[in-house]
């Protein structure tokens, strides 16, 4: 859950607040020397008790909670909150990096994740659209975004290892964003991977994640594959284990407000799929404050209206 604005560069005008307070005062300096040259309040003050020119700082404060929620307003307050929506558009991001052919996930991690990304477009309802982009050292984008899951499910299927060196999970993620980014509906990432970015730096995992913040996406993920695994290019006798890092998709769904899913074996990937099926349709839902800080902002301003016509009125 956050708050967000649609149009941020109004924020500078919450600078005009200060502003407000300098003159406020200013001008109560200069009405209360001109007043002094025509009586002595101080006299006024000894025989009534009370003082005659006031600061008004009630006022003041009104004046400037007033301003404040109409800025608010022009900037376009949203507030965004995980919830269930009638449907979701999906990016599916598997990666396709020589370390996904290990096999300590039959029939490998590759295979393993296709099949699970199959299975679960096969079983979304509605007219969900969905895309999907593979990744190793660079980003491919195998199928852009449609409701046909005929189509999807094929573009999964051919996905195949991909013999560029590297893992760029950043690249993955801008990727997918950009696929949903004129989406008008809830919308997700599904990320498949071992966790070995090795393709770029950590840097560039929180840029990524902080775009895709920004346009109100979930990544759900799956660390795909043990830490048994061993080289599939290298003979056996080598017992040099491939590359897996959970910890570094643990962190991609956690800032996201998505899920997060350690498959170490067939079970536990059948496991995600029913978990992950039952929350489909979770996504960022968007509720505009614009019109409750407006309200707010008239609230005030009658309030003010009514102390200066009553309490704070001047008297010829």
């Amino acid at each position: 859950m956050r708050l967000d604005f649609a149009n941020p560069e109004y924020l500078w005008f919450l600078l005009s607040i200060p502003l407000l307070i300098i003159t406020h005062f200013y001008f109560l300096r200069h009405t209360k020397a001109k007043a002094l040259k025509f009586a002595n309040f101080e006299a006024l003050k000894r025989v009534t008790g009370k003082e005659l020119i006031t600061k008004n700082i009630f006022i003041l404060v009104l004046r400037c909670l007033v301003l404040l929620f109409v800025i608010i307003a022009a900037a376009g307050a949203e507030f965004w909150y995980l919830g269930e929506s009638n449907e979701n558009d999906y990016v599916t991001a598997l990666d396709v990096s020589l370390s996904m052919t290990t096999t300590d996930l039959s029939p490998s991690r590759l295979e393993a994740s296709k099949q699970f990304a199959t299975e679960f477009v096969s079983k979304l309802k509605g007219d969900t659209n969905i895309g999907v982009v593979s990744f190793s050292g660079i980003t491919f984008v195998d199928q852009a975004l449609i409701s046909d899951k005929a189509r999807v499910i094929r573009a999964l299927q051919g996905l195949h290892m991909n013999e560029i060196g590297g893992t760029d999970l950043s690249g993955a993620l801008i990727t997918a964003t950009n696929l949903l980014m004129n989406s008008k509906k809830g919308k997700a990432i599904l990320l498949m991977s071992d966790g070995s970015h090795t393709a770029g730096s950590e840097d560039a995992i929180r840029e990524a994640l902080q775009y895709v913040k920004s346009n109100h996406i979930v990544v759900h993920t799956l660390a795909v594959g043990t830490e048994r695994g061993l080289v599939p290019y290298l003979p056996a006798g080598y017992n040099v284990s491939a590359i897996f890092n959970r910890e570094i998709l643990q962190e991609i769904s956690k800032a996201t407000e998505g899920l997060f899913f350690d498959v170490l074996d067939l079970k536990k990937l059948r496991e995600a799929e029913e978990t992950l099926f039952s929350r489909a349709n979770i996504g960022l839902l968007r509720k505009d404050l614009s019109y409750f800080f407006i309200l707010l902002a008239l609230t005030f301003l009658f309030i003010e209206w009514g102390l200066l016509n009553t309490r704070f009125r001047r008297i010829p």
